[in-house]
């Protein structure tokens, strides 16, 4: 008998077992965190064949596939899965937002630019999930002066969900960055599944639409009652420092952990993966010799910069050539580890972040290993949803599940 078949048998034996199905996957880091959370992925779907491999090494009991989603059928899955409608627990997905048009509402899912969320919707009409997530990033709020996000709203809605939007601080959740997200929860059942409460106490600079009414607005006296935010220091101190050019795809611990944080990270194998420092131009280890703990561009000498950036303000650009702090989060990890275009140079050391350590403020674990390229592993880590965000939302989805099923039994 498959792990499948398994799953879907207890499933169906009445017991509370928790089911996802997981698109636009990329590496996994919405799925590993709804792993920790106690639920079992039945299904997985990408196009990029290197998350796709990634995904695969580290959940290799789940069908995830390498395929467009226009490809995919949703009632094959579904009944290869041996899945009637309604038994999915929760899908989740966040398809990408570029293209999405607003300019026939009452034919949004017709327009060939929202393909990739009318797939999503697909999936949606052919499983009925219990719940469903949908992410994406907080500017989708500005399209179309909001008219996308409230259709995206409408066609869930119209589907018999009721559901609810937030935009996430990934501090909050004991992650090690300044990272947002929009996240819309939904399930049939009024009034819907809450998103989780900040467990940590870390502030954030919410500058864009939705910044003041969509996002958890923590107060001073806050501070008392939340775990404190967890910081670079934290995250990274105790992997093995490296010159530009040394590590490893395979490297062992040489030291032991500095922090909670660290040691809930680490492979009790004693190794870690992809822990390599990128070699850099020579113009750019000289600019890095003059930028302090918290600086950016602006303490690097005029005739070092690179011939644009001379030419501008000191408001401009605020995060290149930014070197981390140690007792402060990271800013939000991006899929290239340029310091052209960003704040990645180590705080004690002069060179940027290896992709190990963009995925450990990522809140991947140790043994989560990504595959491919070292471009396409930086992208891989910094397209995820950070792991402790998404088992916090996982955890606040089964709790609504489990509410609802108790008052079911009440009644």
């Amino acid at each position: 008998m498959s792990l499948i078949e398994y799953f879907v048998q207890k499933q169906s034996g009445g017991r509370q077992m928790l089911a996802s199905i997981d698109l636009f996957c990329g590496a996994g880091g919405i799925t590993e965190g709804f792993r920790q959370a106690g639920y079992k992925c039945l299904y997985a779907v990408d196009f990029h064949a290197s998350a796709v491999e990634t995904y695969r090494a580290n959940h290799p009991d789940i069908w995830a596939e390498c395929d467009s989603i226009e490809n995919v059928n949703p009632k094959t899955i579904r009944r290869k899965l041996g899945l009637q409608k309604g038994d999915l627990s929760v899908l989740v997905g966040g398809p990408p937002c570029q293209g999405f048009s607003i300019n026939a509402p009452e034919r949004f899912l017709d327009d060939p630019r929202n393909s990739l969320f009318k797939h999503y919707i697909r999936f949606i009409d052919e499983f009925q999930p219990q719940a469903f997530l949908f992410e994406n990033v907080p500017g989708m709020l500005s399209l179309e002066r909001g008219q996308i996000f409230e259709q995206i709203l409408h066609e869930f809605r119209k589907r018999g969900y009721h559901a609810h939007a937030r935009i996430l601080f990934a501090a909050h959740y004991g992650v090690p960055q300044e990272r947002w997200r929009l996240i819309i929860l939904g399930s049939p059942s009024a009034p819907g599944p809450e998103h989780p409460s900040p467990t940590h106490y870390a502030i954030g600079r919410a500058n864009f639409t939705g910044g003041r009414l969509m996002t958890y607005q923590l107060r001073p006296e806050d501070e008392e009652k939340l775990l404190p935010k967890i910081t670079v220091g934290e995250a990274i101190s105790d992997l093995p420092k490296l010159e530009i050019g040394q590590g490893s795809e395979v490297i062992s611990y040489d030291c032991s952990a500095t922090s909670d944080y660290a040691k809930n990270m680490r492979d009790p194998k004693g190794h870690t993966y992809n822990h390599f420092a990128a070699k850099l131009s020579k113009q750019n280890i000289e600019r890095m010799k003059y930028i302090k703990q918290g600086g950016s561009w602006r303490d690097i000498p005029y005739e070092l910069l690179p011939a644009g950036m001379q030419r501008a303000r000191t408001s401009d650009h605020t995060k290149r050539y930014g070197r981390l702090r140690f007792d402060d989060l990271s800013g939000t990890i991006l899929t290239k580890c340029d310091p052209h275009w960003g704040a990645v140079i180590l705080p004690d050391q002069n060179r940027t972040l290896t992709v190990r350590e963009a995925a450990r403020i990522q809140s991947f674990p140790d043994s989560y290993r990504f595959f491919g390229s070292r471009v396409s592993q930086y992208e891989q880590v910094g397209n995820a949803v950070p792991v402790l965000m998404a088992r916090a939302i996982a955890q606040s989805l089964a709790l609504h599940r489990h509410t609802k099923l108790q008052e079911a039994e009440a009644v």
